[in-house]
């Protein structure tokens, strides 16, 4: 369960969130607009990553203003570029990041590590300098290290923007898999098609909330205008 409520947003005096009142319980949620609408804004929110400058967030009962780092342990949250989001030069040490600041250690970590690693066919790249992996397996290098501490919701900003066809297939077909619940802001509308609900953003507000079909087709026509 995350609220928002009454939730506001500005940068340096500027306006960027209006009035959010927005509650998300479905399992698949993707999140749209034009660049600029708020929409990455919002998917920081849901984190903890920002603060909102009026109004509450919360998350699975945790408020982000009062709670941010039981917050962050429930909400694993993926860049659009995962150079951003790997931290460590070797690729079995980025992924065990999370667990180890989870408390994990010995044969546990390595366990949990490995399994990681097998979900995402990374297994073959565990010694290997992170920096070395193609752009698609840096993402999936991304998600293994977010999914491996197992959190309640994950939050992808735009995760398949910088990869070709095929792994944004493969990225596609990941998320259709994960039993949490997953927030997706996207403009690869055709991921969209089985999710449960699209949310719409332009100006800063929420200006369509719906079954992809609807929401997605709203959104096209504010870009016709």
């Amino acid at each position: 369960m995350i609220n928002l409520e009454a939730v506001h947003q500005r940068f340096d005096g500027v306006p960027i969130l209006h009035d959010l009142n927005c509650r998300l319980e479905e399992r698949r949620i993707g999140v749209i607009g034009a660049n600029g609408s708020g929409k990455s804004t919002f998917a920081r929110l849901i984190n903890g990553l920002i603060l909102p400058s009026a109004g509450q967030v919360t998350v699975h009962g945790r408020d982000t203003r009062t709670d941010g780092n039981a917050v962050r342990a429930l909400v694993g949250f993926v860049f659009q570029n995962p150079e951003h989001q790997i931290v460590y030069p070797i690729v079995e040490e980025d992924v065990g990041f999370g667990l180890r600041n989870a408390g994990m250690r010995g044969a546990d970590l390595d366990a949990a590590v490995s399994r990681a690693l097998a979900r995402f066919d990374l297994t073959a790249h565990r010694n290997k300098p992170a920096h070395l992996l193609s752009g698609g397996q840096k993402q999936l290098l991304a998600l293994a290290g977010i999914l491996a501490i197992e959190p309640r919701t994950i939050v992808m900003d735009e995760p398949t923007t910088l990869l070709d066809l095929r792994n944004r297939r493969r990225i596609g077909a990941i998320i259709a898999t994960l039993a949490q619940q997953v927030v997706l802001v996207t403009h690869d509308l055709d991921m969209l098609a089985d999710f449960d609900r699209v949310l719409v953003f332009d100006g800063g507000r929420i200006v369509a909330d719906d079954k992809p079909a609807q929401a997605i087709a709203h959104y096209q026509a504010l870009m016709e205008e």
